[in-house]
């Protein structure tokens, strides 16, 4: 079956919001009533025939090409079906998913795969800020799911998470898992400063020490752990270079002491 297709024409001279196009709100709709959703978010009304050209196909797998910064909430609150977006996308991408796949070949902005409860959000290029953290007056971020991002990620990444798996397979920014209620963090490159700051369980896995680290983490020695082998096997499906590192010797720091202190911080050693 042929994809739904939606190109840009040329890219958007406001912020669009683009949370209706999700298979399960197209699901019935003729091309006519597609090009006619509505998504402006200023007093300008703008629907999605002006922006895109449409080309009908399933609806269970959308595409979207020529995607541009200004493009907010896609796939937000997605629960089946396919979205591959060529080009960046702006913030809240995935964000509240249930189920399905995103899959974004380009940079997303801030909260990707914010709340998400299911499905797997996979990002080519880099992440903003607050990667799967808790939206502004939350309090619990990513529930469920998984979230691979190829490049780096920015400041707080995984923060409030309470279930769920991040791969980061190049660098983060400051507070990586910071409030960590449950879930699994990896970076596979180098973290910024203070990583799992106030963290009260879970696990973070970083691909290098840091140089920087809260210290009311306590250092319990280098382990080899049955447990992080299994999860390698898990995640070699999303991500092969993060299966490698947790396959072998990790040096354990737990905490963070100053709350709870059952998190847990496995880091690469030599």
């Amino acid at each position: 079956m042929k994809p739904l297709v939606l190109t840009a024409r040329e890219p958007s001279e406001q912020r669009l919001d683009l949370s209706p196009l999700v298979p399960h709100r197209l699901a019935g709709k003729t091309v006519a009533q597609i090009a006619a959703i509505e998504l402006q978010t200023t007093r300008q009304r703008i629907t999605v025939g002006d922006v895109f050209g449409l080309r009908m196909g399933d609806v269970n797998l959308l595409h979207i090409v020529n995607a541009c910064d200004r493009f907010d909430g896609v796939g937000e609150a997605m629960s089946a079906g396919e979205i591959h977006v060529d080009g960046d996308v702006g913030q809240k991408a995935g964000r509240l998913m249930s189920g399905g796949l995103l899959v974004i070949h380009g940079d997303a902005g801030p909260w990707a795969g914010s709340g998400m409860t299911g499905g797997c959000v996979e990002i080519s290029g880099s992440a903003g800020d607050r990667l799967g953290g808790s939206f502004v007056g939350e309090t619990a971020g990513m529930r469920g799911g998984v979230i691979v991002v190829r490049g780096d990620a920015g400041e707080r990444a995984g923060d409030h998470m309470r279930r769920g798996t991040i791969l980061i397979e190049g660098a983060a920014g400051a507070y990586a898992g910071s409030r960590m209620i449950a879930g699994t963090l990896l970076v596979r490159g180098r973290a910024g400063p203070y990583p799992g700051y106030l963290m009260q369980r879970g696990t973070i896995v970083l691909g290098q020490a840091c140089d920087l680290m809260s210290p009311t983490f306590v250092d319990c020695g280098v382990h080899d752990l049955v447990a992080m082998r299994l999860m390698a096997a898990f995640i070699r499906e999303y991500s092969t270079k993060s299966a490698v590192l947790m396959g072998r010797p990790l040096r354990r720091m737990a905490g963070d002491m100053a709350v709870l202190g059952k998190g847990e911080i496995f880091s690469a050693i030599g």
